[in-house]
């Protein structure tokens, strides 16, 4: 095992028992981003552009952007897991 299953063994456990193995990392894998999502928007409050202060810096907004979009991507794949189960 890596450490990413020893570090959320409860949650994993907790959400694989409920949604099925596949869905349940997937969402655990989802709560993760969000807490990271989290903490670089903290981040994003103290490292603001030096062009315009009311905003990010470049690369946090990039950080924020791609980890937006993993999240959608995993929902996505989350909705179509379900939409097969259902179907089936």
């Amino acid at each position: 095992m890596t450490p990413v299953f020893d570090e959320h063994r409860a949650a994993l456990e907790q959400h694989e028992f409920m949604l099925g193995i596949e869905r349940g990392r997937l969402a655990v894998t989802l709560d993760l981003l969000t807490d990271a999502l989290i903490l670089i928007g903290q981040h994003g409050v103290y490292c603001t552009s030096s062009r315009n202060p009311n905003v990010p810096a470049l690369d946090v907004q990039a950080v924020l952007q791609n980890m937006n979009g993993a999240k959608e991507l995993i929902q996505s794949v989350m909705l179509e897991l379900e939409r097969k189960k259902t179907t089936q």
